[in-house]
């Protein structure tokens, strides 16, 4: 009896393992046919790209008419307006999300320095963010080097009431493994030391000026920074071997509630309409120059690909939003706005994804916060290398921060977007500068993002089983 019973279960898990398998492979093969599916879409939206892309010449437009777009400023506004119409003019329903909140930009700066507090010569400069409301310091200069905790102690109370120059990134020399800093960490480094000001030196050729905020909080700091060129710079470290040299900053800027609105477009969902991706980017830019790399190219190919979607007349499962971000650059506003909007309303659990496209440029694959998303990824990436060998389907995974996905990502929202990208025509040193100009955008590069980045979100929006979903609180602490 005991031998028929042990048969019995035996068969009875057999059956069982083989229906499991039998069921697995059932699944593998539906999905493998549903992104087989997705091939003749990929076709489509390939070919009306590269015939009919509008956005470079969008872009080329913004740049010329509109000029910097900043949030909370009449161009920031116009910039708005003009997304808005345009997403409008595709067909969307098209929606502001107005926010206010406090918000900074400069007013006035005039940076001099010399040999005596008497004699000082002007030196193009331009203010970092978050610099005082009002500033007017005259002190001596002391050359901290890289700006590192290590270059205060060797020199200790060296710099207390006195302005430091600092290299903005790693000087050329530095030691093997000099750990990297962001400026405002350099900044924090310097009040903590008792510095009255600080003078970053920009590491670009050709007087290059930078800005960004020197403020690691988003708070104001209580001293002035502003950058300077590369040659400038140079030249003052050199002089400051032999010679004391003097440096007199004085600003004024705003800090204040600003008003400002993030554009969505969306495209309603068919089967899963309550299921949202989100595809984003920040439309703003800093006031320097034009925005062309940071962010036109990211903003305007989100813009493109939406008129893709509508003009090739694709439908989705899920529910696609649009969504062009204001306020990135002063501190991800205008996504934690969205988000902060999303929480009130119950809605964070309808974002499945977020693809941030961020100074994106030529992805040659895909990456995502989740490392689970790679067999899917990867599949749809094999798709896309047979219709252009150029798409090397990467893939990268990882948890970054410092962009619009970062609201996402820290309500555990799975983040993604492009991966293996190259900025156009050397453009990286022009970052957050006032050499960011229509001129470094390369058309065919920024089809490449468009076409690509829509075949993304096409077959995220219409696969039928996304494998991660939102982490809870403990599980997302973990992951970080």
């Amino acid at each position: 009896m005991k031998t028929i019973f042990s048969l019995l279960i035996c068969g009875i898990a057999v059956s069982a393992v083989a229906q499991t398998s039998v069921q697995k492979k059932t699944e593998i093969q539906s999905q493998r046919q549903i992104q087989d599916d997705f091939v003749p879409v990929f076709k489509k939206i390939n070919a009306e790209v590269q015939a009919n892309s509008k956005a470079y010449d969008n872009l080329k437009f913004a740049t010329e008419n509109i000029g910097h777009r900043l949030t909370g400023s009449e161009n920031g506004a116009k910039a708005e307006a003009y997304a808005y119409q345009l997403l409008k003019s595709y067909g969307y329903e098209v929606k502001y999300q107005p926010f206010e909140v406090e918000s900074w930009s400069r007013l006035s700066n005039e940076t001099k320095i010399g040999d005596s507090e008497n004699e000082l010569k002007k030196v193009n400069s331009v203010t970092l963010a978050h610099s005082p409301v009002k500033a007017n310091v005259l002190g001596e200069l002391i050359d901290l080097g890289n700006g590192l905790e290590a270059d205060y102690t060797k020199d200790a109370g060296k710099v207390k009431g006195k302005i430091a120059l600092v290299y903005l990134g790693i000087l050329p020399g530095s030691p093997e493994k000099t750990p990297y800093l962001h400026r405002s960490e350099k900044a924090a480094i310097a009040i903590n030391h008792g510095a009255v000001g600080i003078i970053l030196i920009n590491g670009v050729k050709d007087g290059v000026l930078l800005t960004g905020t020197a403020s690691v909080t988003g708070k104001l700091i209580p001293i002035p920074a502003i950058c300077i060129g590369l040659e400038d710079g140079m030249a003052l470290k050199e002089t400051l071997q032999h010679k004391k040299q003097y440096a007199s900053l004085n600003m004024t800027n705003f800090s204040g509630p600003i008003k400002a609105r993030n554009i969505i477009a969306t495209l309603k969902g068919t089967t899963l309409p309550q299921e949202k991706i989100v595809v984003g980017g920040h439309l703003d830019s800093w006031d320097l120059a034009t925005g062309a790399i940071d962010n036109g190219i990211g903003s305007f190919a989100i813009i493109d690909m939406a008129r893709a979607f509508k003009k090739l007349n694709l439908k989705t499962a899920r529910t696609l939003e649009f969504i062009l971000f204001m306020g990135e650059e002063q501190g991800l506003l205008g996504s934690k706005a969205y988000v902060a909007e999303a929480q009130k309303q119950n809605g964070l659990d309808k974002v499945r994804f977020m693809l941030n496209y961020d100074m994106a440029n030529n992805p040659k694959g895909f990456s995502t916060s989740r490392v689970e998303m790679k067999d899917l990824f990867t599949a749809w990436g094999s798709q896309i290398n047979k219709l252009d060998t150029g798409f090397k389907n990467v893939f990268y995974s990882g948890a970054g921060l410092h962009s619009d996905h970062q609201p996402f990502l820290l309500e555990g929202i799975p983040t993604g977007g492009g991966a293996g990208e190259q900025l156009p025509n050397h453009s990286g040193p022009f970052y957050h500068s006032d050499g960011d100009v229509f001129s470094l955008v390369d058309d065919q590069e920024l089809r490449n993002t468009v076409r690509f980045s829509a075949m993304l979100a096409y077959a995220l929006a219409n696969t039928p089983n996304i494998p991660v979903s939102r982490q809870s609180d403990e599980v997302l602490k973990k992951f970080l």
